[in-house]
């Protein structure tokens, strides 16, 4: 409850500022290069609305990190880290957009993708500009937080750099062999891992924080549960809770965390995966021999294990009031969903 009251107060602010943000290319008189930034952000075109517009958790996550690692616990510190907040979404939609040109996808949050609606190049192009657009965000802090500004805008820099790396190893697995569980945390800890652990740092750095390691390791250990629960519910997901298709994982050829484990283990599914592309009407009979193979309660346990570690990193960084207390149930709701 209490993350709700923050909530409805946090992301309409959000959302004004990307708003903001993005406008810059209408101002310059660059209506359709606009237009597709305004669709990929889920404001424009069919199906547009809050599922289009995605969650907004990492903008989120900024605020109230700013707001549980000031003594002050003053409304206006979570404005101030607002260009953060903005930078680190701007900066998820790029990868997306990226990320749906090199995966072939083609739907995002129920709607066609940007690169089937107006072509691979301009697509690129698309992503290139919210690229752009996220750094002249942070650079923002100057005016609302400049003693944080340098810090924040060079952790943004190397955030993009690990997002890069975890995307080339993503790609590149995806025609290795011989690959272990231990090969996917350096993917994921890129991936997925290092703009969650940006959050939470950012919004330390806003604050002006001593914590600010502590805040970022419960990020970084947010994100790796975060990744590897997701894995699980692409196996064994109900479709009517998450709203993803668990057939995708296995009949995509996703190298998962519980389908490394089950390579590993050497037995009837490796055998089955080593034969080539799996079914969709495969995926029941070879979702059950994963988990029989021990696959399901492997990662449940790992999701488990980083989920301690991130509340014990949470817990050293000693957040204040009740900022604080809807940081941890931000965490909470991000790694209890429908198993």
């Amino acid at each position: 409850m209490t993350l709700q009251i923050f909530a409805a107060t946090m992301l309409p602010a959000i959302e004004s500022e990307l708003r903001q943000a993005i406008a810059v290319t209408e101002r310059l008189g660059l209506e359709e290069l606009h237009y597709m930034l305004a669709y990929h952000m889920g404001w424009q075109g069919e199906g547009a609305g809050s599922r289009a517009q995605g969650k907004r958790i990492r903008p989120l996550l900024v605020l109230l990190t700013a707001l549980a690692a000031s003594p002050r616990s003053e409304v206006e510190v979570w404005q101030a880290a607002l260009p953060a907040a903005v930078a680190v979404e701007l900066v998820h939609n790029f990868s997306l957009i990226h990320d749906d040109i090199e995966d072939n996808s083609l739907l995002r949050r129920g709607r066609p993708t940007l690169w089937t609606q107006w072509g691979v190049p301009q697509a690129i192009n698309t992503g290139d500009a919210l690229f752009s657009l996220a750094h002249l965000a942070i650079l923002r802090l100057e005016e609302t937080a400049p003693a944080a500004a340098l810090a924040a805008a060079r952790t943004l820099q190397e955030t993009c750099l690990h997002l890069t790396q975890g995307q080339y190893l993503d790609i590149g697995y995806s025609t290795r062999t011989g690959l272990t569980t231990a090969d996917y945390w350096p993917m994921v800890s890129g991936k997925t891992a290092a703009l969650l652990a940006a959050c939470t740092e950012l919004g330390a750095l806003v604050a002006g924080s001593a914590a600010r390691s502590h805040y970022r390791d419960f990020g970084r250990l947010l994100g790796l549960a975060f990744q590897a629960q997701d894995d699980l519910l692409g196996i064994w997901g109900d479709v009517e809770a998450t709203g993803k298709s668990a057939d995708s994982d296995l009949v995509e050829g996703k190298k998962s965390l519980p389908v490394l484990f089950g390579l590993e283990q050497s037995g009837p599914f490796a055998a089955r995966w080593q034969k080539g592309p799996i079914t969709p009407e495969e995926v029941p009979d070879l979702a059950a021999q994963l988990e029989a193979e021990g696959a399901r309660n492997f990662t449940i346990s790992e999701v488990d294990r980083l989920t301690s570690q991130a509340l014990q990193a949470l817990e050293s960084a000693q957040p204040q009031g009740v900022a604080g207390e809807a940081l941890r149930e931000l965490a909470l709701k991000l790694l209890n969903r429908q198993k």
